[in-house]
């Protein structure tokens, strides 16, 4: 079980046209690193992500809660939004099989279907409710502050539902809430009404939560092993001790696009796995990137790369011709999969046919990987930066020592940027404006400033 990381064709030996980070560059980045290392690791105590791959007192709730709920619920419903959604998501598309919610209860292992409302768009929840029997249905409510907007908006919603179909006493044992341990208005409900709870630690942050409950129970509702996904994230934890750029496998990600950025004006990411099942992947490692790095300095100047998920060999067909031919202002990371060589064993048919005739005699596994080796070698040779993570397969291990390794990197890339990984001021303005135009008690400020605005012109309205 391992992972392998390929960063040959992010380097200057290896691209045209002066492209590529020189060894200079790498050679000079390697004390910047240290610090940023030094800087990460100093704060075990604060930056709870680091400890949750060895929390067992914290994985102990969500195995008892998903051993009570075995056989008892058909369907779980989950209410987040953002990292209270995307690394669930992830995970079933990972680590279940394709068309998880399609499968029957035996094909299913009599793990629930996993329902997950991100959104607040009235047509998706009312059609989600209209479908689920709400007997059989386990409701996870998932919010650190226990007070996002769009969650407790489904929750309110969500709740009413159960409680007209199965009255209130039975619709609180249908209720998880995953909220931090102290406060908020989720904690102080559960408190009230004696609703079951599950702790987000208060050092864990929201895009850094999936291997905490918010994405643990959830697994283990499904029948994942989260034994084998936190032993992944472990291993790569172990790893990442080693402040020696050569040996550090999250360090060399985060400086790789870091340089890139700063020195090359590579301000795009992309994140590319050539497999379906990490799809999702890629999504959740958009938030993590975003939310992350985009930040304002205190000296007024913006920082921040722009992630971008892709899918091989999907995308060869819609965003490579852009990555080949566009601005040069991407990097490519994609990542492969060994052994699927043999897997879906190609037809020899219409030998006669020189479109068709060359492809007996090969397999699917074969040509994706392939694919995958192409598209990088054809990037190189026009300069394009790119790279490739390798897993041996796609197992619970290697998702979890895929997920540590991306948020390792975000954080040690937070401190080369000079910025703060780990709050998301961006995003506030717009809370505090929605608040006062909801009504909320102590908006008053935010609505002043709302009212302020100037109103649309009828000059630039058509």
């Amino acid at each position: 079980m391992s992972l392998s990381f390929d960063f040959t064709n992010m380097m200057a030996g290896a691209l045209p046209r002066g492209a590529g980070i020189t060894e200079a560059q790498w050679q000079e980045a390697a004390p910047a690193f240290a610090r940023a290392h030094a800087a990460v690791h100093a704060r075990v105590h604060d930056l709870g992500f680091l400890t949750l791959a060895t929390n067992t007192a914290l994985l102990e709730p969500s195995l008892a809660v998903a051993a009570r709920a075995r056989g008892r619920f058909d369907e779980v419903l989950l209410l987040g939004i953002g990292g209270s959604s995307l690394g669930p998501i992830a995970l079933r598309t990972a680590l279940c099989p394709l068309r998880w919610n399609e499968l029957t209860t035996e094909q299913r292992g009599g793990h629930p279907r996993l329902h997950v409302l991100d959104n607040v768009d009235p047509a998706t929840i009312a059609t989600t409710l209209a479908r689920l029997e709400l007997a059989r249905t386990l409701v996870l409510v998932v919010s650190k502050s226990g007070g996002t907007v769009e969650t407790m908006a489904q929750y309110l919603i969500v709740r009413e539902a159960l409680a007209t179909a199965l009255g209130e006493d039975t619709a609180r044992a249908h209720l998880v809430f995953i909220t931090d341990p102290e406060v908020g208005a989720l904690r102080t409900i559960a408190r009230a009404e004696g609703i079951t709870t599950v702790d987000i630690p208060a050092n864990v942050g929201g895009r850094f939560s999936v291997l905490s409950p918010v994405g643990i129970l959830p697994a283990a509702l499904l029948g994942i092993d989260v034994q084998a996904l936190l032993a992944g994230a472990a291993h790569v934890t172990v790893e990442s001790q080693h402040a020696a750029l050569a040996a550090n496998r999250a360090g060399a990600f985060a400086v790789l696009q870091w340089l890139a950025d700063t020195r090359h004006g590579r301000r795009v990411h992309v994140l590319m796995p050539y497999a379906d099942p990490l799809r999702d992947l890629a999504f959740w490692f958009v938030q993590l990137w975003a939310e992350s790095l985009g930040k304002t300095k205190a000296d007024g100047t913006s920082v921040g790369p722009t992630p971008l998920p892709a899918l091989g060999a999907t995308d060869q067909h819609a965003q490579v011709q852009l990555f080949m031919e566009g601005p040069r202002d991407k990097t490519v990371t994609f990542i492969g999969v060994k052994g699927r060589q043999g897997q879906g064993p190609i037809p020899a048919r219409h030998a006669d046919v020189a479109e068709l005739g060359y492809l007996g005699g090969h397999t699917l596994g074969e040509l994706i990987d392939i694919e995958q080796r192409a598209t990088a070698g054809a990037l190189a040779a026009r300069g394009q930066f790119n790279a490739t993570l390798t897993v041996d397969t796609i197992d619970a291990w290697h998702l979890g020592a895929l997920l540590q390794t991306f948020m390792l990197a975000t954080a040690y890339a937070g401190e080369l940027y000079g910025i703060n990984a780990f709050d998301q001021p961006g995003v506030e303005l717009g809370k505090q404006f929605a608040y006062a135009m909801l009504g909320r008690t102590g908006s008053e400020a935010a609505r002043a400033e709302w009212d302020a605005l100037p109103q649309p012109d009828p000059r630039w309205a058509m």
